[in-house]
């Protein structure tokens, strides 16, 4: 595929904006450099970037909640945070005003060729490892979407040829009307964000819309099981075992019948990298990108910030950042890399998870479990009878807690299996923030 498909028109304005973090500011600057009317609105009070909008002439209301500016708006843009029952979206919705999310919003305005990846675990390495992937080839790529960059922030600046490498979000893609992506992936689904959807079957739907509306010239990358749940047209390309265009067997990867990669030249650690290789792998070679550029970009990738992020050794202890875990099936992949005795600090904001799914691995990998934040009582609850279990509050106590009981050999690893809003700002501040004191001890 050489070129990105054409986009439908954006609705008339004025446009309200909903909710003015990272996206929303994104979303509004766009419209407003489009020369659209754009009012935004904000229920609490966003930080200083929404507050510069009106330094640049448009409409900032905060303390909100946007029924009164709704009257002047023709359509909306909600931004990802934003839930689907919040009363100035479905007062829009209920009077047929269009509501566009920020994803669905970018896709419109910025034509270029989309790669869209989703599912519970795995994103931001995958399409990270992709945009690597596509820089071996020496081919223009910019990574964006829930994590870095919002799409809308890139109108005005890509070259003509770049491709949009996207990670995908529930949140995101619920909002999708025509979202149509060149390549869409899946990496795999489990339980998460029960506390937004209310059930796993409205979180899989939402995550599988990323397949919805793709023409027969997309390409649809998946599991097998969870393609043959997937709408659209797009042509499928399954990752996994045995039989499937990329499979994994015999320690190595395989497209299509002949040998890739040794699973062991693969940089990153563990064998959930090893899938999340695999579905890279099968979007990058699907797409037509070369295989010398994919085996080079496997063999050196390291990773990414927050996601089993080595961040030091003390004492003989590894010290292991992964607060990018925020959900169970997470943590549990991350105590499943190692196989030394690993002392997990965890907690937070739970999601209305069930925390027993953790109980085989922390019986399989854990010494201690150091316990913080919000949910720490409902995890104690959960892994009652594993092994030792301490309520430590919060992150510096937690540390301190580990460091005093690690020996040489041992692991010391942040994976909270938790939201990070009840104590940080968001994961990327609960990871720095853990450095920090990992730092402190080294000093």
């Amino acid at each position: 595929m050489d070129g990105a498909h054409h986009r439908p028109p954006l609705p008339p304005g004025p446009w309200l904006v909903v909710g003015l973090r990272r996206s929303g500011v994104a979303a509004a600057r766009a419209l407003w450099a489009a020369g659209e009317p754009v009012l935004c609105v904000d229920s609490g009070e966003p930080g200083e970037e929404a507050l510069a909008l009106r330094s640049e002439g448009l409409e900032v209301w905060t303390g909100v909640d946007g029924l009164a500016e709704l009257e002047r708006a023709r359509a909306v843009v909600k931004s990802p945070g934003v839930p689907a029952q919040a009363p100035v979206i479905a007062a829009a919705r209920a009077r047929g005003i269009p509501v566009l999310g920020e994803l669905e919003l970018g896709w419109r305005l910025v034509e270029r060729p989309f790669v869209a990846v989703t599912g519970t675990n795995g994103k931001t390495t995958a399409v990270e490892l992709l945009g690597e992937i596509w820089r071996a080839a020496g081919r223009d790529v910019t990574v964006a979407g829930n994590v870095g960059t919002a799409v809308t922030g890139l109108v005005g600046a890509l070259a003509p040829a770049a491709t949009v490498v996207c990670e995908a979000s529930s949140f995101q893609l619920e909002d999708a009307l025509s979202f149509a992506p060149e390549v869409a992936a899946i990496l795999n689904l489990t339980p998460d964000h029960l506390d937004r959807h209310g059930d796993f079957e409205d979180y899989r739907r939402a995550k599988l819309a990323i397949f919805e509306h793709q023409r027969e010239d997309g390409i649809a990358v998946g599991p097998p099981e969870l393609l043959a749940l997937a709408g659209g047209a797009g042509q499928r390309v399954t990752f996994g075992g045995g039989e499937a265009d990329l499979a994994v067997r015999d320690d190595a990867l395989w497209w299509r019948g002949d040998r890739l990669i040794a699973a062991g030249e693969i940089r990153l650690r563990g064998m959930h990298n090893v899938w999340n290789a695999a579905a890279a792998a099968a979007t990058a070679l699907a797409y037509g990108v070369p295989r010398e550029a994919v085996v080079e970009a496997l063999t050196t990738f390291a990773g990414v910030e927050h996601r089993i992020e080595e961040v030091a050794t003390l004492g003989g202890v590894l010290w292991v950042n992964d607060s990018k875990a925020t959900n169970a099936s997470s943590t549990n992949v991350a105590l499943a890399a190692f196989d030394a005795h690993v002392h997990l600090i965890a907690g937070g904001q739970g999601k209305g998870q069930d925390f027993t799914v953790l109980r085989g691995a922390v019986l399989a990998r854990a010494a201690a479990v150091y316990l913080i934040g919000e949910d720490a009582e409902a995890l104690e609850d959960a892994l009652d009878g594993t092994v030792p279990l301490h309520r430590c509050g919060d992150l510096e106590a937690a540390v301190a807690q580990a460091a005093a009981a690690a020996a040489p050999g041992d692991v010391v690893l942040l994976s909270p299996a938790c939201a990070s809003f009840d104590q940080f700002a968001d994961y990327e501040d609960r990871g720095r923030a853990f450095r920090a004191l990992v730092a402190a001890r080294n000093s």
